[in-house]
């Protein structure tokens, strides 16, 4: 069943970016893997799959363990800063860096490690007081923050929109996020301006996402099928 939805997804990417005027290559799929055991990760890692997305750390670092180098693990959930360390440790990247006092953690710890990162700011498009993200308008101010960090590099930024019925009521937050990610390379904020980041769209609306710039695509339930239920909450869906 895995190999065969991400055979379909990876299709439906193709033929939606190809639609929409863009090159396949630069869209990243990032299979949201909370709660699968780590034996359904290597599943989708013999049908090429690398790229996964955790949201519980203490999760992603007993995946690490069992896993190795092999997967590439991206950070994806609210990062308390008491673990901080733990996420310098096991993570490849970061997305949901949204103050500085996080940041600075970070930097600590990566420090302490002979260390760099990439990292992504999580920003509050729809400024939905049930979401994690710093403001819009907050944005640039955190990003110069970040930039005198020299461990860790931002690549980009990433969302989660509020949830809509209609994943065409998502549009207008991607469209926003694509705006605001232009003015800050403009700016020279990120990292390169070779390519930035935008990592948003889940499952319901992610051809939406990659009709308005993304680059990054987290999708869980189309590859994994419904996940475990636990006493956890993540305060998303993908």
């Amino acid at each position: 069943m895995i190999r065969s939805n991400l055979t379909a997804i990876r299709d439906d990417i193709r033929q939606t970016a190809l639609r929409c005027g863009r090159d396949p290559a630069d869209i990243k799929l990032i299979a949201v893997s909370k709660r699968f055991p780590a034996e359904v990760m290597s599943q989708a890692c013999a049908a090429g799959q690398f790229i996964f997305g955790e949201n519980f750390i203490q999760e992603a670092a007993e995946k690490r363990a069992l896993l190795g180098a092999d997967v590439c693990l991206h950070f994806i959930g609210h990062l308390q800063s008491n673990k901080a360390k733990t996420a310098a440790e096991v993570c490849d990247v970061i997305e949901t860096v949204d103050r500085f006092k996080i940041a600075s953690a970070l930097h600590r710890h990566l420090l302490a490690m002979n260390r760099t990162l990439e990292v992504l700011v999580q920003v509050n498009i729809g400024l939905d007081p049930k979401k994690s993200g710093i403001l819009p308008e907050d944005t640039e101010q955190l990003l110069r923050q970040i930039a005198e960090l020299s461990t860790l590099k931002v690549t980009g930024l990433m969302t989660i929109t509020p949830l809509t019925e209609d994943c065409e009521q998502a549009r207008p937050f991607f469209r926003k996020l694509r705006v605001l990610s232009e003015k800050m390379k403009e700016r020279g904020l990120f990292a390169t301006s070779r390519r930035v980041e935008l990592s948003m769209g889940m499952s319901d609306d992610y051809r939406v996402a990659i009709e308005e710039g993304a680059t990054l695509i987290r999708v869980g339930t189309a590859i994994f099928g419904h996940r475990p239920q636990t006493g956890e909450k993540s305060g998303s869906k993908t």
